[in-house]
């Protein structure tokens, strides 16, 4: 019996549930799971993103998931050059990607290797990036707040 190696990379920045379903459907789907944690440094230059959580605390976090046998800290944008130093059989994403030009490339530099692309659900309600502008968003008015009352305390209002 062939043991089936799983790969999920992402941020995991803000963790959410999304993450964790992600991380459950690989696990339900391969004998050994490795969850790559995308670097602070591969998230500025790939995405353009300043992380919220450090490299080191989302590693923890990634770890402490029950579904998850290793972390991989990724630190090259080359998912293929991830696959020849993890050597895993099957690679999970989100299918928001299903379709698009970035999954029909993965799709075929994997399949020249050997290696399955599986997709799961999406979660459409939960993202880090709709957590991010919330965050933002919080930030902003909080700060308007901040100001408009040093400006009342410095009227004596």
């Amino acid at each position: 019996m062939t043991v089936r190696i799983g790969y999920a990379a992402g941020a995991f920045d803000l963790f959410h549930v999304g993450h964790l379903n992600i991380l459950r459907h690989a696990k339900e789907n391969c004998d050994f799971l490795i969850a790559g944690v995308v670097s602070d440094e591969m998230l500025r230059l790939v995405k353009g993103v300043e992380p919220i959580i450090p490299t080191s605390e989302r590693v923890e976090i990634v770890r402490s998931i029950t579904y998850v046998d290793r972390v991989h800290v990724e630190t090259v944008p080359d998912k293929l050059e991830t696959w020849r130093e993890l050597r895993f059989t099957h690679f999970f994403k989100g299918d928001d990607w299903r379709g698009t030009e970035k999954g029909a490339r993965l799709e075929r530099e994997f399949g020249e290797v050997g290696v399955e692309v599986v997709y799961f659900p999406y979660t459409v309600h939960t993202s880090s990036s709709a957590l991010r502008h919330a965050l933002e968003i919080m930030a902003a008015s909080q700060h308007r707040t901040d100001v408009a009352e040093e400006g009342y305390a410095a009227t004596g209002g």
